[in-house]
């Protein structure tokens, strides 16, 4: 189909007003009109053609076509001009809409399009009309179509096969006594949803010639009956409170938009409408509403004449697309029409499941009071050893039965893997849609039980002041192979990374800081805010998010912008995650944050592995330990740095010490003497300890600590940093011996934390003289010696913020060491203030139970004036003074 290029003269060329009275419009709708602008253009190419083939007539009347055309009674008045006909009839149409027309011979058409007891009326006036043109009898030549605008069609299911042929007619056009010729036309309502095409035939000269009259821009009048021209806001399917839906897509670059309705079969094509460009688009949005789709269950999209990122992509115009602004999701189901297998998805056409939210109150807690844990929604609960229903395990239901075991470690923050809806054979981390749950997560496994599901979920773990915060991928979709998933095939050029001359490796990278990118984006995240109460996000590959169409690393990336300063988003959790399941290249990038974004620490996780191997300089330790004010000094605090040292992605904790083949060496794992698996005694000794060491360092460094689900239990993957062979998590772990104590050990740590915040729970960073660094001896620590690998250091409490009622977590000092050494060292600690006393919490080294304490135990002076503290290779330990009369 051939368009002309919109032009501008004297006046609009096509206005369409919705839902209007016709009794209400008075002189003067012109003028306004022009004041107004072009709303919505109306054209379309010839129907004089006799092509075969007709789509998407199935649920159409069995009655041939009926129509009834009739002139206005003569005796019906109205002025000639501006002002509208004062018709009863027209004044009595239901939902009526209003089209004008300029012809190619300088005249005027109006369509009035309404219903009127069960029937469609299609009132039409042509007046104007100049004289050169014949004033003899003038025709309409008229047709309806909904899928193929150049076929036009009986409104006939038996006439709609293979082989029915176009059906163009001729209708005289009567003339009244004021010399306006009035047409009006009835059609049953079961007929609808279609479009009514026209031009005029005038009787030229020549007797047996007939002049076509058309659009000012050569094609041919149309309207939509059955069908509004819908509204470009908001994007994805609205309901009225009349039961009408609108459906809004963008597609800057589609020459044109086929809207595809399914009934209850699965892959049951049911109707097509092809949408008009000029009625059915209002810039780079196209809509369409219908005023019922109660006979429908799915629909989807065609995009017809975008640009392919390659040749040879399966993403082609004849597959029925998804809906990227579809809240619930249909079934997935297999396409065997085409030589290729396709996986299909669809928008479910039902409202959003509504949620009793009353009662509920979001925690909000302060970034620095979070104590995190990183789960997969469908691995935490899958397994048999979580001894829940079918219906319940790997669901957001399966969570709330497991909230004793959060409880138990002590988090209050929950940080999902990835749960928008995604390719199933690659994984969370490439999702095909951003606005709906993962099917699969609800109990019946279809979209309106897991939205509802999630909801309950988070609602409860709201109750027990426990947040909730998503893994989101915004930096690339699941690749189109014999799948018609993403936004692939919908506009390529406007939502990928697009560059003719050059080779993209990655066919499948979003243009995140491309307008409608950035639109689709946050508004994604709005949603997952105000209709799921999520408390924050974690953006995974986040520099990804810094970069232009051309790879370029912009200053002020406009998407993290908007998300800093939008009014809704900036209130949330924001993290940036650099580091992905697929690269573990982490660039030193200095991520913008306008004092908003906080990070994942990958230098906490890569300074922390070093030293526990004996590696690295004391100096990093020390910086991580104290909240990383190297990345989080410029306007943000320790609070903002999200402190890890294993995560899904790579070796778990339990590998980290037992795994450190030359293929992870990027992995900065030390296997402790022995490759795998062991019975050495020794061996297990010091990988027991090196864990006990880990949780010691990122529970007591200043920053918000993050443990991954089944670090606690000694989950392993084999020494296979991939993600892919991540396992389930096995319950019955947690009662084994290493279960127990490490469950324990987080437990404990989790609650000195909280008892403890003004050493570990800090809002700012600590002032320079409120801790001293030690060696072996109480001096200075070789900061820059490799060589050196013990560090201490005392934190002193600031007895002016003390609570009088709080003598043991208040206003008494802490002293922490660690030592990296293959053998044992001996710590000084400092002279505790008069009355106080140095007990142990914490060390590392001695056997379960008694390596660490609730209460402490005293530390006795070995020589008068000092304590010294044997500390034995590969540990650390926790002292607090108390008063020694406790």
């Amino acid at each position: 189909m051939t368009t002309l290029p919109l032009t501008f003269n004297i006046q609009p060329l096509f206005v369409s007003y919705e839902a209007v009275k016709l009794s209400n419009l008075r002189d003067g709708i012109w003028s306004e009109c022009q004041t107004r602008g072009v709303q919505r253009m109306c054209t379309l190419g010839s129907i004089h053609v006799n092509k075969e083939g007709s789509r998407g007539l199935a649920r159409m009347s069995q009655r041939e076509l009926q129509f009834k055309v009739s002139a206005l009674s003569q005796g019906s008045s109205y002025p000639i001009g501006t002002q509208l006909y004062k018709s009863a009839d027209l004044e009595d149409l239901e939902n009526a809409s209003m089209y004008l027309f300029r012809t190619d011979a300088g005249g005027q058409v109006k369509v009035y399009v309404g219903r009127k007891h069960m029937k469609y009326i299609v009132y039409i006036e042509v007046s104007f009309l100049p004289q050169c043109v014949s004033k003899k009898e003038l025709l309409l030549s008229w047709g309806v179509y909904r899928s193929d605008s150049s076929a036009m069609n009986p409104l006939d299911p038996q006439s709609s096969t293979s082989g029915a042929k176009s059906s163009i007619s001729q209708t005289p056009f009567p003339q009244n006594s004021l010399g306006a010729r009035t047409l009006q036309m009835e059609f049953d309502s079961i007929q609808a949803p279609f479009y009514f095409s026209f031009l005029l035939l005038c009787p030229s000269s020549a007797a047996s010639d007939l002049k076509e009259i058309k659009s000012h821009r050569k094609t041919n009048f149309c309207v939509p009956v059955g069908l509004g021209s819908g509204s470009p806001a908001p994007l994805g399917i609205s309901f009225s409170n009349d039961g009408s839906v609108n459906f809004a897509l963008f597609s800057r670059n589609a020459e044109n938009v086929v809207l595809c309705l399914y009934d209850e079969m699965e892959g049951k094509l049911s109707l097509e409408i092809d949408l008009d460009p000029y009625i059915n688009r209002t810039g780079d949005i196209w809509h369409v509403s219908m005023e019922s789709v109660a006979p429908y269950m799915s629909y989807g999209y065609r995009c017809r004449g975008t640009i392919p990122r390659e040749k040879g992509n399966i993403c082609h115009e004849s597959h029925v697309l998804l809906d990227p602004y579809a809240k619930v999701l249909h079934r997935s189901f297999t396409d065997q029409s085409g030589s290729v297998p396709l996986l299909r998805y669809l928008g479910n056409l039902v409202k959003e499941p509504s949620f009793d939210w009353s009662g509920e109150m979001r925690p909000c807690l302060p970034l620095e009071k979070l104590v995190v844990y990183r789960l997969n929604v469908e691995c935490f609960t899958e397994d048999k050893s979580s001894r829940l229903s079918s219906a319940v395990a790997g669901t957001f239901s399966g969570l709330i039965e497991k909230m004793h075991h959060f409880k138990r470690l002590g988090v209050n923050a929950i940080l999902l893997e990835p749960i928008f809806s995604f390719d199933e054979q690659k994984g969370p981390y490439f999702p095909y849609h951003f606005f709906s749950p993962m099917n699969s997560y609800g109990p019946t496994r279809d979209g309106v039980s897991a939205a509802s599901s999630m909801k309950e979920m988070v609602k409860v773990m709201h109750e027990n002041n426990i947040e909730i915060l998503l893994e989101v991928v915004f930096t690339h979709t699941a690749e189109c192979a014999a799948q018609t998933i993403g936004l692939q095939g919908i506009d390529d050029k406007s939502y990928y990374v697009f560059d003719e001359d050059v080779e993209s490796n990655d066919r499948s990278a979003l243009n995140c800081n491309y307008p409608i990118v950035q639109r689709l984006i946050v508004d994604s995240l709005r949603y997952w805010v105000t209709e799921f109460h999520v408390d924050g996000f974690c953006f995974i590959n986040a520099s990804s998010l810094l970069r232009g169409p051309n790879g370029e690393y912009l200053s002020r990336p406009p998407l993290i912008e908007a998300i800093a300063f939008d009014p809704l988003l900036s209130k949330t959790k924001v993290i940036a995650d650099s580091l992905g399941p697929y690269s573990s290249d982490s660039k030193d990038i200095r991520f913008p944050h306008w004092k908003r974004w906080a990070e994942m620490n990958v230098k906490f996780c890569s300074d922390v592995r070093n030293f526990l191997r004996g590696e690295g300089l004391l100096s990093n330790l020390a910086t991580r330990l104290c909240g990383s004010a190297d990345i989080f000094l410029d306007g943000r605090g320790p609070a903002f740095a999200f402190n890890f040292i294993a995560r899904n992605f790579g070796l778990p904790l339990v590998d980290l010490v037992s795994f450190s083949s030359g293929k992870l060496s990027s992995e900065l794992s030390w296997n402790c003497g022995e490759e795998g698996p062991t019975n050495k005694a020794v061996v297990l000794e010091r990988r027991l300890k090196q864990i006990r060491n880990s949780l010691f360092i990122l529970y007591l460094s200043m920053g918000v600590p993050v443990l991954n689900m089944g670090d606690e239990c000694g989950q392993s993957s084999g020494g296979s940093p991939s993600y892919s062979d991540r396992k389930s998590f096995d319950w019955d772990a947690l009662s084994t011996t290493f279960g127990v104590q490490v469950t324990d050990f987080i437990s404990f740590l989790s609650s000195v934390r909280m008892r403890r915040s003004d050493f570990l729970q800090r809002k700012n960073f600590m002032r320079v003289e409120d801790v001293e660094w030690h060696g072996s001896d109480l001096a200075q620590p070789s900061w820059e010696d490799p060589s050196n690998k013990l560090l201490a250091m005392t934190l002193k409490a600031n007895l002016k913020s003390s609570k009088p009622n709080s003598k043991k977590s208040r206003g008494s000092d802490f002293f922490i060491a660690l030592n990296a050494n293959d053998s044992s060292e001996t710590v000084i600690l400092p002279q505790p203030s008069q009355g106080m006393a140095w007990f142990r919490l914490v060390d590392t080294a001695l056997p379960f139970p008694g390596f660490f304490r609730t209460d402490g135990e005293p530390v006795i002076e070995q020589t008068p004036g000092f304590l010294a503290y044997e500390m034995k290779s590969h540990s650390c330990a926790l002292f607090e003074a108390h008063s020694s009369l406790a």
